[in-house]
C-alpha cells in the first residue's frame, strides 16, 4: 500500500473511476491477502504504478486508499493488489472480511510516474522493500521474468517473521533460477532460515552485501516501506556509493 496519489497518471489514458469485478482472492500470509480484479475498462501499466480504491457505504460515507499495483504489465487484463489487513483502517478491513469474489469495486488508475521500472531500461538494479513495501518491487520482478529480461536484479525484503515474507513461496521460486536474480531476505523477529540471508533490520553491510551480488553499481535503486526504513536504506545506498538521483524511494504510514 502507497499513500501517493497522482491525479493524471503517466501512462496511458487518463484515470478515471470505473467498476473492477473481483475474480480471485488469496492468502499469501496471516495478514495479507491478494485480490484479482477485472477492470470494466481495462488498461495498460507499467511496473511499480498503484490504483486508487474507493469504497462507498450505503450513506454515502467514502473511504479511498491506494494500492499498488503487484501484477506484472504482462498478466493480461486483470490487475492484482495485495492488501494488509490493519485493524484501525477503513478500506483493508473490508477486503479481509467482507470482499468476496464477484463483487465490484470502484478503481482508478494507473497512478504513478516516478516509482516505475521498465526491462527497456538499463541495468543492474537493486530492490529493497519492508513488509507490504514490496508490493510494487514485486511487479518488477515479475516484469523482468515475464518479459524474459537478462538485466541483473537483486531484492533485498525485509519482514519480520518467516511466516509473513509476502510471495514467498514465488520469489524463492525465481531465486532458484539461477537467471540473473537475487533473492536476500532478512528478518527482525527470527532467525534467518537460508544461509545466505540475515536476522536483523537492515543496515549498511546488509546493503554492501546485497550490492556485491551484482557486477557493478545499480543503474537504479528502488526502495518502498515505512518512512524509517526508506530513510535509512536510502542513507545506506548514498553511503555505499549510490548516487542520490539513481533512488527512488516510496512511502507509507509515518
Amino acid at each position: 500500500m502507497t499513500d501517493i496519489s497522482t491525479p493524471e497518471p503517466a501512462y496511458g489514458r487518463p484515470a478515471r473511476w470505473q467498476p473492477a469485478t473481483i475474480t480471485g482472492i488469496t492468502r499469501l500470509t496471516p495478514r495479507v491477502m491478494s485480490f484479482r480484479f477485472l477492470p470494466s475498462q481495462p488498461f495498460a501499466y507499467r511496473a511499480g504504478q498503484h490504483v486508487d480504491v474507493r469504497l462507498t457505504a450505503p450513506d454515502g460515507y467514502t473511504a479511498q486508499r491506494s494500492y499498488s499495483i503487484a501484477s506484472a504489465p504482462e498478466a493480461g487484463e486483470e490487475i492484482e493488489l495485495t492488501i494488509e489487513k490493519l485493524e484501525n483502517g477503513e478500506v483493508s478491513p473490508f477486503f479481509h472480511d467482507v470482499a468476496a469474489i464477484g463483487d465490484e469495486i470502484e478503481i482508478k488508475g494507473p497512478l504513478g510516474g516516478h516509482f516505475v521500472w521498465s526491462v527497456d531500461q538499463s541495468g543492474p538494479l537493486v530492490l529493497i522493500g519492508g513488509g507490504s513495501g514490496v508490493v510494487p518491487l514485486m511487479s518488477m520482478v515479475r516484469h523482468r521474468h515475464a518479459s524474459g529480461s537478462q538485466v541483473r536484479l537483486a531484492l533485498l525484503y525485509s519482514s519480520r517473521e518467516w511466516n509473513e515474507v509476502i510471495f514467498r513461496e514465488e520469489l524463492l521460486a525465481l531465486d532458484d533460477l539461477r537467471d540473473g536474480f537475487d533473492l536476500i531476505l532478512t528478518l527482525t523477529r527470527e532467525a534467518p532460515k537460508r544461509r545466505k540471508d540475515f536476522g536483523r533490520r537492515i543496515d549498511p553491510a546488509m546493503i554492501e552485501r546485497t550490492l556485491s551480488t551484482l557486477p557493478r553499481r545499480p543503474a537504479l535503486a528502488y526502495v518502498c516501506g515505512a518512512n524509517a526504513f526508506v530513510s535509512a536504506a536510502s542513507d545506506a545506498l548514498i553511503a555505499a556509493g549510490v548516487a542520490a538521483e539513481r533512488i527512488r524511494t516510496e512511502r507509507y504510514g509515518v
